[in-house]
């Protein structure tokens, strides 16, 4: 990410000029401070594939307890939306179903008279299906219908059922509350002009990025002292927010879905801004920056390069996350060698 010359200059001179304080403050009094409401839950744009985001807009609908974006958290963290997945407990495919429970729940999505479970269509089908029956088998427990399910998807229904609600398990609770956590991710604005809530740790983070200033780029850098604290630009955001006691992945696109997606007029400094090689799919997320006001982000763009201020007026612009530590405590584990979902506390699925 090559910025000429005067963009570089001018990005000096709207922060220096501004100052670091000046720069937070404009953003902060320029947001209202008021919460998100869920409103529809639709998807928020570049948050699911392109090609599933139809089947997960339509099953999320299947029933009351569901919606897209729940769905479309389930599927992430299973499997980070690939068909093609695999566990060693042997469950397969985007929705981590092991076999027997197939042979139940397994639901024909695309119309093609087969239930494949590795067909993308088939898995979100079946994934609804299986949480619409869930929801059912825990209908007259008391609470909250949509923790039950999750509970009964993790636990089981009968344990929903003994405990009266979600059972005293820590994974149990851990995987309601992540799910829950998780899908203001991938749930859009209600409306247009309804402004996200502001992140009380946006000010650390970005302190932290301006100290690196001017250290060198290193591909894999984490700033650890064996490599003479030098960063890439995932490494480089995931300590910022370290510093202020949020734990971000590793990988840019991840970190997308640490928090809710502010659009482009609700930018507000601390929020992190994403590139990616298809505008339509998440999983090609190469590049991420901390904003910082004024059309600019604090990033270390590549090889050769010092952290440094750069515009985020570029094309393979996606869209921005506000971190909250619910939703960065909500992602699972990525293996890095292979980018396989390690923590998907799938379901009981007996």
């Amino acid at each position: 990410m090559v910025l000429r010359k005067a963009k570089l200059a001018g990005a000096a001179t709207v922060v220096v000029g501004i100052g670091f304080v000046g720069v937070v403050t404009l953003g902060t009094y320029a947001a209202s401070g008021a919460p998100e409401r869920s409103g529809e839950l639709s998807l928020s744009g570049g948050t699911v594939p392109a090609q599933y985001r139809a089947q997960i807009q339509k099953w999320g609908a299947l029933c009351p307890e569901i919606s897209a974006p729940m769905l479309a958290a389930q599927l992430y963290q299973e499997s980070g939306f690939d068909p093609s997945a695999k566990s060693p407990a042997k469950a397969f495919g985007m929705a981590q179903f092991l076999e027997g429970t197939w042979a139940t729940y397994g639901t024909d999505g695309n119309g093609d008279g087969k239930r494949d479970i590795w067909n993308a269509d088939d898995a979100i089908a079946s994934a609804a299906t299986y949480d619409c029956a869930l929801a059912k088998d825990v209908a007259k427990v008391p609470g909250d219908r949509q923790a039950n399910m999750l509970a009964a998807y993790n636990a089981g229904p009968y344990a929903v059922i003994q405990y009266n609600g979600v059972p005293p398990y820590r994974e149990t609770q851990g995987y309601v509350k992540s799910i829950k956590a998780l899908a203001v991710s991938f749930t859009a604005p209600a409306k247009a002009g309804v402004q996200l809530a502001l992140s009380k740790e946006a000010a650390g983070a970005i302190y932290y990025a301006q100290s690196k200033l001017g250290i060198d780029y290193l591909w894999g850098g984490t700033g650890q002292a064996w490599e003479n604290g030098r960063f890439d630009c995932s490494g480089l955001t995931r300590a910022a927010f370290e510093s202020v006691g949020i734990e971000l992945p590793r990988v840019a696109n991840d970190q997308w879905y640490s928090g809710p997606h502010p659009s482009r007029d609700q930018l507000r400094p601390g929020d992190l801004v994403f590139f990616a090689n298809d505008l339509e799919d998440p999983r090609t997320i190469h590049h991420v920056g901390i904003y910082v006001g004024g059309g600019y982000m604090i990033d270390a763009p590549h090889t050769g390069a010092k952290v440094r201020y750069d515009t985020i007026n570029q094309r393979d612009y996606i869209g921005a996350t506000r971190v909250t530590p619910d939703g960065a405590a909500a992602l699972p584990n990525r293996n890095l060698n292979d980018g396989t979902i390690t923590a998907g506390q799938g379901p009981a699925k007996s």
